[in-house]
């Protein structure tokens, strides 16, 4: 489904990928509903957006709270008419400890955000979004969902159910006229880990510095990759390299695979 001409609700619009994707989006000629938790973010990106802030709602909602969800797709719907598509990009992390120094508070609020705040959004907007001639839904997993990254096993696993979710969302909507695709990125250089309120901006700039030999794709790149695979309705798309390559590393080579990301996370958790 080509995104010209669109209703697109996005969701974590107020920063990093998806504030990029909403930006190009409405570049492409996209009407977007940007949804996000925190205001004042969300007011930065239509800032960004100049002109193009015509075609932009914004929606105030945690995605984890089905209450809020429950009432978004009349909000988008009295603001656009209605919605074609629906890209679910919003995701946290967690501290990068391991599964032992992590509270069950942890494990929970990642799974509310990443896993249960994809599922209530496709939920919920799924019966308007069959009800269009064609429609499409995104999901974004990680490739930490097929490989192990010590100190985010939580993340991970919370990514591998969004993974096996949209890839059954898609088995059950085959012959319909919603298209379902899911899109893995790899190391993107946004500020994931300070939004998370998994570290502090200190911190942030320490692990950066230890980690700065690796490889990243800039955010913008890895929007483009996103609405590329949105419009292809992939089966799997890639944002990066990492990904890819880790990707059929994984599957050719399963514990390989796992300590080559072990020994890169190393250093990370001390």
């Amino acid at each position: 489904m080509k995104v010209n001409g669109k209703v697109i609700v996005v969701t974590g619009a107020g920063n990093g990928m998806a504030r990029d994707v909403t930006l190009q989006l409405l570049k492409r000629g996209s009407k977007v509903a940007a949804v996000d938790i925190n205001e004042e973010h969300l007011n930065e990106t239509k800032a960004l957006a100049g002109e193009d802030a015509k075609n932009l709602s914004l929606h105030v909602v945690n995605i984890a709270d089905l209450a809020s969800v429950e009432k978004l797709p009349a909000a988008v719907i009295k603001a656009h008419g209605h919605v074609d598509g629906l890209m679910n990009i919003a995701g946290i992390i967690h501290k990068f400890k391991k599964v032992a120094d992590l509270s069950y508070e942890d494990f929970h609020r990642v799974f509310n955000v990443n896993f249960f705040g994809t599922v209530h959004m496709v939920k919920e907007f799924l019966p308007h979004l069959v009800a269009r001639p064609e429609a499409q839904i995104l999901n974004i997993s990680s490739m930490g969902s097929y490989v192990p990254v010590p100190g985010q096993t939580i993340y991970g696993a919370s990514k591998a159910a969004v993974k096996l979710f949209t890839e059954g969302l898609r088995s059950e909507l085959t012959g319909s006229t919603v298209g379902v695709c899911l899109v893995f990125p790899g190391a993107i250089a946004t500020n994931i880990s300070t939004n998370s309120g998994a570290v502090t901006e200190k911190e942030a700039a320490a692990m950066a510095d230890k980690a700065g030999k690796f490889k990243t794709m800039s955010s913008p790149d890895a929007a483009a990759k996103i609405i590329e695979g949105f419009e292809k309705n992939v089966f799997h798309g890639f944002a990066g390299s990492d990904a890819q390559t880790m990707d059929r590393l994984s599957r050719l080579m399963p514990e390989q695979a796992a300590k080559i990301i072990q020994k890169q996370m190393a250093s990370l958790l001390g």
